[in-house]
């Protein structure tokens, strides 16, 4: 019984948890990417210059952040092969820095 009761409050957990984020990402942009990435480094930036609210995921530092980002590439059928980071997930719409990346900023707002 007392195992029951520890699932249940396990799945209960993850549940809000899973909601939690779920609300987050739609109002708030979220970006994966990495500390010593300069594309990075430079689209934290350009959002902070702009006012726009954001996230960031250091996907190399937070193994969870990581899974999650690639399972959104993963839904949006977006291929890991040749990956360019950062990621963003603008309120649901997930999309990568593989271009020209002026291009890609314009994107952010």
């Amino acid at each position: 019984m007392k195992k029951l009761a520890l699932l249940v409050f396990f799945f209960t957990f993850l549940f809000q948890t899973e909601l939690s984020a779920q609300e987050t990402s739609k109002k708030v942009m979220i970006v994966y990417g990495s500390n010593e990435c300069h594309h990075c480094i430079d689209t934290k930036d350009y959002l902070k210059k702009n006012n726009i609210e954001f996230i960031f995921f250091d996907i190399d530092k937070n193994a969870e952040a990581l899974r999650e980002m690639l399972t959104k590439l993963k839904a949006a059928g977006i291929s890991t092969s040749n990956l360019g980071i950062p990621v963003i997930d603008k309120q649901g719409v997930i999309f990568t820095n593989n271009g020209v990346f002026e291009e890609f900023l314009k994107k952010l707002k």
